[in-house]
């Protein structure tokens, strides 16, 4: 498809990502330090992820697996070998002042991922995902905490050497929404691979190259061309410090703005590294943008080649969201919508084909993808909090499907009793006494509502076909909204036409 353009007169904004993700492993990359999270800082660390002199690495298999896992599922080349390099620059959250790092031999490329942008699915390309370890983590004090206004900075080396894949797109973003959707399915990808933790701090840190190009040196009709020659006449500029969806679609809307308008005012804009300071809302300068020759790449001599030849094949990936999405559509003839909801997290999928496996697979949508979830995103509450307490989630459905409850009262009451008061589902049922009133109660509530209320009978008999709402009303007040409205309007109606 063309590329949804950000156009402003005859400029077309052009983005390219670089995603940091930590991977999910119990120790560091290159060492056997743990990857757990520390409330004090310098705890986890060794002469290795400290960089001391004479300290050796030696490669995790398991962040590797992971590196497979992520290459198979935006279909990359693995190739037959592949080595690590040091990339060298000097800051403070270095203590090597290098990094370990892979360079023109990486072990993903040439990947892509589809993603749904604005309703239409379109492809990104990857060019390459590669290994590397994370530097350490800076804390700036004083001044209001920013980069360009801190008394001083503190230096925690506790992250140093945290498994990294870095995942470098092609230049195919026209738009900071367009980036948005791409991290949102980028990031369920890799929680459907087990191999990241969103949940985890700093685990996705995105710096994004944006650069601002006149239409007409776009190849041809399509703004997916954008021609080689042109990329590199532009100025890019280089946003980094980006957390989160949310922040990468504000951080390029602002760089895109402000760079539009030094433009338009007969500016240069500046080849250059910007810092985003989310409390601010801004990027700020950090310095002037690196180029490849400025990290003096060489080989990292005490890491022989990786070979993952054999090995590779064995390692299996489970089914993607997007083919997860394809799939309920198909098998449960769901809604896109619904689909998607539903395979928003893989404990969300496979907790949904638990209950859709016993029950009417579109009671078991409404209820996992509407109530459930609806009830816990106004609570801040991930499913994976209330994993042990799925089966009370189920057994709620089945007093549903059972006719024992009312939807309203299921909903309303007893699923809002059980994530707030901890109660069971039967529990609740029991002590408020929500278990469904019998037939012959509901006829004679009925027939009561019909008999102290002539005027409504009136207006119903008139035409009036909203009366039956007051009816209904006065029927489930009788019965204490143990009744069934959906049974209640039928046999009034009934009633009504005797």
């Amino acid at each position: 498809m063309t590329a949804q353009t950000a156009q402003q007169g005859d400029l077309v904004t052009v983005i390219g990502l670089e995603v940091h993700v930590q991977l999910e492993t119990d120790t560091k990359i290159f060492c056997g330090c743990s990857t757990e999270p520390s409330d004090e800082p310098n705890d986890n660390v060794c002469p290795v992820c400290l960089g001391l002199p004479g300290a050796l690495p030696v490669l995790n298999e398991a962040a590797v697996e992971a590196a497979v896992k992520i290459g198979k599922a935006i279909d990359a080349d693995i190739p037959e070998e592949t080595r690590f390099h040091r990339k060298n620059y000097y800051y403070p959250d270095l203590p090597k002042n290098f990094q370990i790092t892979q360079y023109d031999e990486p072990i993903c490329a040439d990947g892509e991922l589809e993603v749904s942008v604005e309703g239409t699915r379109r492809t990104v390309a990857i060019e390459r995902a590669h290994l590397e370890e994370d530097p350490g983590s800076l804390q700036h004090v004083g001044g209001g905490g920013g980069i360009d206004s801190a008394e001083y900075t503190l230096v925690d080396y506790n992250r140093a050497g945290t498994p990294l894949m870095e995942i470098v797109t092609a230049p195919d973003f026209r738009s900071p929404s367009e980036v948005r959707a791409f991290l949102a399915e980028l990031e369920e990808v890799l929680e459907y691979l087990s191999v990241f933790d969103a949940e985890r701090d700093g685990s996705l840190r995105i710096d994004a190259n944006l650069s601002i190009i006149p239409e007409e040196e776009i190849d041809g009709d399509d703004t997916d061309e954008i021609g080689m020659d042109a990329l590199e006449a532009a100025n890019r500029t280089e946003v980094k410090n980006i957390s989160s969806h949310k922040g990468a679609e504000k951080a390029l809307a602002y760089e895109e703005t402000r760079q539009k308008n030094a433009i338009q005012r007969g500016r240069a804009v500046e080849q250059e590294t910007r810092h985003w300071d989310e409390s601010r809302g801004i990027t700020v300068s950090m310095r002037s943008k690196e180029e490849e020759k400025d990290y003096r790449y060489f080989e990292e001599a005490d890491l022989p080649p990786l070979r993952v030849s054999g090995w590779k094949d064995e390692i299996a990936i489970p089914e993607l969201p997007s083919a997860r999405r394809e799939r309920f559509q198909d098998e449960y003839d769901l809604s896109e919508e619904a689909a998607s909801k539903l395979t928003s997290t893989k404990q969300v999928a496979d907790f949904y084909e638990d209950v859709a496996g016993e029950f009417d697979p579109d009671l078991a949508a409404t209820w996992v993808a509407d109530n459930l979830l609806g009830e816990l995103n106004y609570r801040d509450i991930e499913i994976t909090e209330i994993e042990g307490r799925l089966e009370e989630i189920k057994r709620l459905v089945e007093l549903l499907a059972e006719d024992e409850i009312t939807a309203k009262n299921a909903r309303e009451t007893v699923l809002r009793s059980m994530l707030d008061d901890g109660r069971t589902p039967d529990e609740v049922v029991s002590e408020e006494g929500l278990g469904k009133t019998g037939e012959d109660e509901v006829q004679q509530a009925v027939v009561e509502a019909v008999d102290e209320n002539p005027d409504a009978v009136d207006d119903y008999e008139s035409g009036d076909d909203g009366a039956i709402n007051f009816l209904v009303g006065q029927v489930m007040q009788k019965t204490g909204g143990s009744a069934d409205p959906g049974d209640v309007n039928q046999l009034l109606r009934a009633e009504l036409e005797d």
